[in-house]
């Protein structure tokens, strides 16, 4: 029996980070099904599942009961919400997913300067 009072996919997220809450905001808006349960890892009374170091340096998400991290957590978010979800279908192919997950490895390494630059536009708006 599926628990209906939950949402099936939880994704743990950077809420300290300024790429991370608008990219959160907007799959919130996306989520017009409320199928995701997003949490902010950089909160302290958060629940983490894993170390919450691990779940600040890479994006992560359970689905079905199965931690997912980098490309394959997004992956799990996207077919979670509608508009997205042939993409996250699409990256069930492992090919598909390697490329993916060698587009996030490279975010991740330009991450710190993409935080710089969006605070100080931030700081100025």
């Amino acid at each position: 029996m599926t628990n209906t009072t939950s949402p099936p996919l939880t994704v743990w997220h950077d809420g300290d980070c300024p790429l991370c809450r608008r990219e959160i905001a907007l799959m919130r808006r996306l989520d017009t099904r409320g199928r995701i349960d997003f949490v902010d890892a950089s909160d302290g009374d958060a629940t983490c599942p894993i170390d919450r170091r691990d779940l600040l340096a890479r994006f992560h998400a359970r689905e079905d009961g199965r931690m997912l991290s980098g490309a394959a957590a997004f992956a799990a978010m996207w077919r979670a919400i509608p508009v997205l979800r042939p993409l996250g279908l699409a990256a069930r192919n492992r090919h598909v997913l390697r490329v993916l997950e060698a587009a996030y490895v490279g975010f991740l390494r330009a991450r710190p300067a993409l935080q710089r630059l969006v605070r100080r536009v931030e700081r100025t708006a």
